[in-house]
């Protein structure tokens, strides 16, 4: 045992504040990156779907809807899609943005040869300046800056 002021000195202690150090700048951080980034995963497979909700409603509507009436009905598909992420988003609302292109060309040609017309339906979300988890200090560099996804489905 050492007396104060002899000069020897012991490492007693020194693996835990060691150990409290990483935990604190390595480990904390890379959990808290990798739940992020999950959660975004996550959020991207949602807007995803809610793309493809909203074309395959369009092409289930009745034939002879009309343009506007299907891009409704593909709207409300995609907002119905997203209810219960992250605060229930809309198209049009909470920096969700929601695009119907209507597409004549390359949509193939029903039995007596007539063009079909085809719905592309895009989800998109910026996703860096509104980023539904806090994100770690420095590490926002990893997430996307938007996140978006189209389908296309064959309408009437």
């Amino acid at each position: 045992m050492s007396t104060w002021g002899s000069g020897k000195r012991t490492e007693r202690g020194a693996a835990a504040v060691e150990t409290a150090l990483c935990i604190c700048f390595l480990v904390l951080p890379l959990v808290f990156a990798t739940i992020s980034y999950a959660y975004m995963l996550s959020f991207r497979q949602s807007l995803s779907q809610a793309a493809a909700e909203g074309a395959r409603a369009a092409a289930v509507a009745p034939a002879g809807t009309s343009q506007a009436a299907a891009e409704a009905v593909a709207k409300s598909a995609v907002d119905d899609a997203l209810e219960g992420v992250a605060g229930n988003l809309a198209c049009g609302t909470s920096n969700l943005t929601c695009t119907f292109t209507w597409k004549t060309t390359g949509c193939g040609n029903d039995v007596n040869g007539n063009a079909l017309k085809c719905l592309s339906v895009k989800v998109s979300y910026p996703y860096r300046d509104h980023s539904l988890m806090p994100t770690v200090p420095g590490f926002g560099f990893l997430l996307p800056d938007t996140l978006a996804y189209s389908a296309t489905a064959q309408v009437g």
